[in-house]
């Protein structure tokens, strides 16, 4: 499997027309436990992709070389060695991006390479080495670009949904931009979280927390049956309090404030965005979304509501756009951030969420 999937992408990367005048060193995080290699059914599909996206890039006839990385082919794999490392255990990825950036610093000359970094794994291998990235001097983050592959169970935060949309961003000819995080500091500054996609607080967190306690119970997408029972349960576990909400724009200026009790507050990257497994949580080109405390009978209507985006019609529903957000309240809740969860004390507010400026390397196609 692992040989197949390392191969493929190896072709595509040889003929590759990404930062074509320079030299391209690859670098391709995976790990072996994602849904996209273990589940068979979808790891068939993704094979099929894979050779179509060797067939296409046959076409493309690269000026510079390209080859893996140092850091791929030096440290410990079970995997082949063709740039491919696979993750042993959480925070595996994050380990292997650090002394990748380690070869990126050590990079001279006036062919200084161009590092490609491919993700193939969930929202958690994504999410570790985008942290790292976010972390790394912006003089090294200059000199590389991620991609992450849809190959986990939900991919609210792959560059693509589909494999063979992702590979066309090796095949075909892409740009390099930069990304923001959504970035959550507690009272005084002293616990700091990052999000790449979506950062919440409330039901959702909790929904989170309790697919990740029971995955190994649950295999597979489990998220929608937590949205089920957290719909009866939630009220009994956690005290939905009134929440004080401050909204400014990117000048700091005041925009929004309201005193409400609410089930959750979701801040994205941007808008158009969705999280456990496609659930349209930010639906237009709003990013920021707050739910409010509601009836049983209506939250069992709404909750179904929240797949396809149709939410923001109804009156429980509060959408707008927002740079940063402050958020007070009385009563623990938990926070979850591209699918990790952390509690949130009463000391630890008011909590305040923002986005910070673009600052990681992602591909995006040409027009």
């Amino acid at each position: 499997m692992f040989e197949e999937f390392a191969s493929a992408l190896s072709d595509m990367l040889r003929a590759s027309p990404l930062e074509a005048q320079r030299p391209l060193r690859w670098t391709i995080i995976a790990n072996p436990k994602a849904g996209g290699f273990t589940m068979k059914t979808r790891w068939k599909r993704h094979l099929v992709m894979l050779e179509e996206g060797r067939a296409r890039a046959r076409l493309n006839s690269r000026p510079s070389p390209a080859e893996p990385s140092r850091t791929s082919l030096s440290l410990p794999s079970e995997g082949p060695r063709k740039g491919l490392l696979l993750t042993r255990a959480q925070g595996h990825g994050g380990e292997i991006c650090r002394a990748l950036l380690d070869e990126i610093a050590q990079d001279e000359g006036q062919e200084r390479p161009f590092h490609l970094i491919i993700c193939a794994g969930g929202d958690g291998t994504s999410r570790e080495v985008m942290e790292q990235l976010y972390q790394a001097p912006a003089s090294i983050r200059e000199h590389l670009a991620i991609l992450r592959l849809p190959m986990g169970t939900g991919n609210d935060g792959a560059d693509a949904w589909d494999l063979d949309r992702a590979l066309q961003l090796i095949n075909d000819k892409a740009e390099v931009r930069k990304q923001r995080a959504v970035v959550l500091k507690n009272k005084g500054g002293e616990r700091t979280f990052l999000a790449f996609n979506i950062l919440s607080v409330g039901l959702d967190a909790f929904v989170t927390h309790m697919t990740n306690r029971m995955k190994s119970r649950f295999p597979g997408d489990s998220y929608k049956l937590w949205i089920d029972l957290a719909a009866l349960f939630y009220d009994k576990l956690y005290t939905v309090g009134y929440l004080d909400v401050r909204s400014r724009d990117a000048q700091g200026k005041e925009t929004l404030a309201f005193k409400e009790k609410l089930l959750l507050v979701a801040m994205g990257e941007s808008g158009r965005r969705s999280y456990g497994a496609h659930k349209w949580i930010l639906p237009d080109e709003r990013n920021v979304c707050a739910i409010t405390q509601m009836p049983l009978h209506r939250k069992i209507a709404l909750k179904g509501l929240l797949a396809y985006g149709t939410h923001m019609d109804h009156k429980e529903a509060l959408l707008w756009n927002a740079h940063g957000l402050e958020i007070y309240s009385e009563h623990p809740m938990l926070a979850q951030m591209d699918g990790e969860t952390a509690s949130l004390g009463k000391e630890d507010f008011p909590v305040n969420i923002s986005l910070s400026e673009p600052v990681i390397p992602i591909l995006k196609l040409l027009p």
